[in-house]
């Protein structure tokens, strides 16, 4: 028979789209032709796929040869095919048994020695195989256990072509040397990766190290930081360098709850696609977290790039965070362009050839001087910028911009007293966590019949009309709403706050102490309340918790 077929994926973003590859082979001169819409990588395919079958052992039929990719009207990139190509000419030239591979799903790309080694985004590629039906998949060995992380999939982990052939034949496997250079790290993103924080951002070594006991002082920040684990709300810090901005920050993701299964199985893909997913742990299941510097491109940091768009820092930081220290710095248009995501939990990137959507639900975390030499104060003592370099500084944070993030607090420096004493009346990561465990299963009840799983994520009609608040608890909120202070949109963020803070101690709706503390957490003005009002606990003792009452 001179006819085969098998299937392999094509990634379109963070989606697989099963591709029947056909192998047909003809009288004539001997010519290696394929068709389907193949990128520059793919196409080189013919002579990486010719070199592997002959190094292998094999002969390469000397007849016109036809390799068709279907349906010919997806976009096809990259050398994942090799594998599922060498397969379908074999058995069109008789040489393995056509109906051996029909019903198998191959990916990998091939060495000219006919290794087989690893390709991106083979977990998404299997979570398409599987809901098309496909239960045998044939992957590189280094990327088996991803493969294996989808139910009702059996995965075969290879290290060549010759062992593929013998298995596909029941003839003996040959032993391979494992490819010392089947490294998965993707050298392209590294200016995402977090200094000092292991590999990946969300692979951080020693994570448990990272503890709210080493932040000296700022009880304010931390509640803000508490709030902002609790209901996934945005939180944006600004203060004078060395006040704990960026300590603050990188313990936000320890606060966070572990992923679900199907969080982690998504996050995962998101990282398999960009060619940062390490060997050594092909499940994610802790909330990643990036920090990219300020000098990062457009495309690094939504997504994009040449040829088929590759998932960015707000794609990468999906179910985590993303963490952008000195904001100001970012250019404005980089700033401007995560309005959409913030918004929609995900990205769209329009390109020649069509549109592509990536996942991009993640919190934000802004950390900022008052000033470009960040010693501003409402004394002027110290500052050496004039008011138009420092009024120029802030405004790069559009409007538009900070109203979409729900937390505003102003970190102070360290006084004296709090630096000496050590950390001793701080809370630690574990105790939080604890908390914001519980108020995150108080919001996970109430809005159990929804789509939605934080209280940053429900639209304000919800808030307003579905879960009534306390009588009188919006008096503060109307009142900001008619100075102009809040616009429309955030009086809605006040609302989500309030419910997060009531989650938090344990109420069953908001009342007035936990929509003015969520007023003073957006606005950062204090403004009192009446003296019949039960006041907040002190923010600045530790041992008082936040919003209650006394």
């Amino acid at each position: 028979m001179a006819f085969a077929r098998t299937c392999s994926v094509a990634l379109v973003g963070v989606d697989g789209v099963v591709v029947e590859v056909q192998a047909d082979l003809e009288p004539g001169l001997a010519a290696f032709t394929l068709v389907g819409l193949p990128d520059k990588a793919l196409t080189e395919a013919r002579d990486r796929v010719r070199a592997a079958v002959v190094n292998s052992g094999e002969s390469w039929p000397q007849r016109k040869l036809t390799v068709g990719l279907s349906p010919a009207s997806v976009p096809k990139s990259g050398s994942g095919f090799d594998l599922a190509v060498a397969c379908a000419v074999l058995a069109a030239a008789e040489r393995l048994e056509p109906a051996s591979i029909a019903d198998l799903l191959i990916i990998g790309e091939l060495g000219l020695d006919g290794r087989v080694r690893p390709v991106r985004g083979v977990l998404p590629s299997v979570l398409a195989a599987a809901d098309a039906g496909y239960k045998h998949v044939v992957v590189a060995e280094p990327t088996a256990a991803e493969a294996a992380l989808v139910p009702g999939v059996s995965v075969l982990g290879v290290r060549s072509l010759r062992q593929l052939i013998a298995v596909l034949t029941q003839a003996p496997v040959p032993d391979e040397e494992p490819d010392q250079l089947s490294g998965r790290r993707d050298p392209s993103l590294a200016g995402l990766m977090v200094p000092g924080a292991g590999v990946h951002g969300h692979l951080r070594e020693g994570a448990a190290r990272l503890d709210l006991t080493d932040v000296t002082g700022q009880y304010e920040a931390r509640r803000a930081l508490e709030i902002a684990a609790a209901g996934g709300h945005h939180l944006y810090l600004k203060g004078p360098p060395g006040a704990g901005k960026t300590m603050l920050a990188e313990r936000l993701p320890s606060l966070l709850p572990p992923l679900s299964q199907a969080e982690a199985l998504e996050v995962t893909a998101i990282h398999s696609v960009a060619g940062l997913l390490p060997p050594d742990r092909p499940l994610i299941d802790t909330p990643p977290y990036y920090a990219p510097h300020h000098s990062t491109t457009m495309p690094a940091i939504v997504g994009g790039g040449s040829g088929l768009p590759r998932p960015g820092a707000v794609s990468l930081a999906h179910r985590g965070v993303l963490f952008l220290d000195e904001a100001p710095e970012f250019p404005v248009r980089v700033l401007d362009a995560l309005r959409q995501p913030l918004e929609s939990g995900e990205v769209t990137i329009a390109r020649a050839a069509g549109s592509l959507r990536l996942p991009a639900r993640f919190q934000l975390c802004l950390a900022a001087n008052p000033c470009p030499c960040g010693r501003f104060s409402q004394r002027g003592e110290g500052c050496e910028c004039t008011p138009a370099m420092v009024h120029r500084y802030q405004a790069r944070l559009s409007g538009p911009l900070l109203d979409r993030v729900d937390l505003q607090v102003q970190v102070a420096p360290v006084t004296r007293v709090e630096l000496l004493d050590g950390g001793r009346t701080a809370e630690s990561t574990a105790t939080v966590a604890a908390r914001v465990l519980d108020a995150r299963a108080r919001a996970a009840a109430r809005l159990s019949d929804t789509p939605w799983r934080t209280n940053a994520e429900v639209p304000g009609h919800f808030l307003r009309t579905r879960w009534k608040l306390a009588p009188g608890a919006l008096i503060d909120a109307e009142r900001e709403l008619e100075r102009g202070i809040l616009t429309a949109r955030g009086l809605d963020r006040v609302l989500r706050v309030a419910w997060t803070v009531a989650d938090l101690v344990g109420r069953d709706r908001p009342t007035r102490i936990d929509v003015h503390t969520a007023l003073v957490l957006r606005t950062g003005v204090e403004r009192g309340l009446p003296a019949t009002t039960p006041k907040p606990l002190a923010y600045q003792d530790p041992d008082l918790y936040l919003g209650g009452e006394n």
